[in-house]
């Protein structure tokens, strides 16, 4: 069992250090971050949601209603409770109610769940797998998105007429919504699940051909991390051990409780517990970047989450066996 979890989180624990030496070194600095980061979000990442929604099968998806019902409460349900909780109890601004709630509710899955998951349920993992990541890129992420590009809709420029930032303030959510909707990391994964549903083939040459570059997002942006965390500093404030506390604890654990309680069994229980332990996931850093927003803050509680999930995991495994 531990030999399972540090395979699956010791490389991503590497690739932090690594960026954290590149940065500590001079090799690299913040912009060289920006710019990598733009490369994962425009390409990288696109590609892999594209590759890995393609390769899921109707059938797949329907077979386990109950799995999904589980994945779409927890993922959903808690983004949606955290984002509340921080812009109205703390009154924290969107963007960053938005980066907060992203960080406590969506799991490393498309990442961190092959190895994990793989190793323990073998090729049954597919399916919690595909249910988790599709949940992910269909609703949180776009959500998220949208939420931090709609936080500077509406601040025009000062002196500007009343009139004109009236306008402004009418005409600008619907233009955010425009490019929110036109980013890769949006349409990529809904374009792929059209295909899922309408029971096209894509050929799995083409599908391979994309992976090449896609499976570099996970690295690339845990190393942009380490970057970020070499020129300021881990934060472990109070706000940050509660977003880990949240996605590595609470999450799970919830999930498991209410599953037991309305009596599901085997491998269901696993599979969604399991999948709600992964740390979280670290595009998280990728959009603290790209909107410079809470940088150090989400870096560090990625990393955070990583080295914790070592512990949290274990228990979690031990509690399913």
């Amino acid at each position: 069992m531990l030999n399972t979890i540090l395979g699956a989180l010791l490389p991503m624990v590497v690739t932090f250090l690594l960026g954290f030496i590149a940065a500590w070194r001079r090799d690299l600095g913040r912009n060289d971050a920006s710019i990598l980061n733009r490369m994962v979000l425009l390409y990288a990442v696109p590609l892999t949601l594209f590759a890995g929604t393609v390769t899921t099968s109707r059938a797949a998806l329907s077979q386990d209603i109950p799995l999904v019902i589980a994945l779409c409460l927890a993922i959903i349900g808690l983004y949606g409770v955290v984002f509340l909780f921080h812009r109205i109890i703390f009154r924290f601004p969107t963007s960053i109610s938005a980066l907060y709630a992203l960080t406590a509710s969506a799991p490393a899955v498309p990442f961190v769940g092959p190895a994990v998951l793989g190793d323990l349920f073998g090729g049954l993992s597919a399916i919690p797998i595909a249910i988790a990541s599709l949940v992910i890129n269909l609703t949180v992420v776009p959500v998220t998105i949208l939420l931090l590009t709609l936080d500077t809709a509406g601040k025009g420029p000062q002196g500007t007429s009343l009139a004109a930032q009236d306008k402004e303030h009418l005409a600008s959510p619907v233009a955010k919504l425009a490019e929110t909707v036109k980013q890769p990391m949006v349409w990529a994964p809904v374009l792929a699940f059209v295909v899922v549903l309408s029971g096209l083939h894509v050929p799995q040459l083409i599908v391979h051909s994309l992976f090449l570059l896609g499976n570099a997002s996970g690295g690339v942006a845990l190393f942009a991390s380490g970057i970020v965390l070499a020129s300021g500093r881990i934060k472990a404030s109070s706000h940050v051990l509660l977003l880990v506390f949240l996605k590595n604890i609470l999450q799970p654990a919830l999930v498991l409780g209410g599953l037991r309680w309305v009596g599901y069994g085997e491998p269901t229980v696993s599979e969604a517990v399991l999948a709600m332990a992964i740390p979280t996931m670290p595009i998280v850093i990728m959009f603290a970047l790209q909107y410079r927003v809470a940088q150090e803050e989400a870096a560090s509680a990625v990393f955070l989450s990583v080295i914790g999930s070592i512990v949290t995991m274990g228990i979690f495994i031990a509690l399913t066996s």
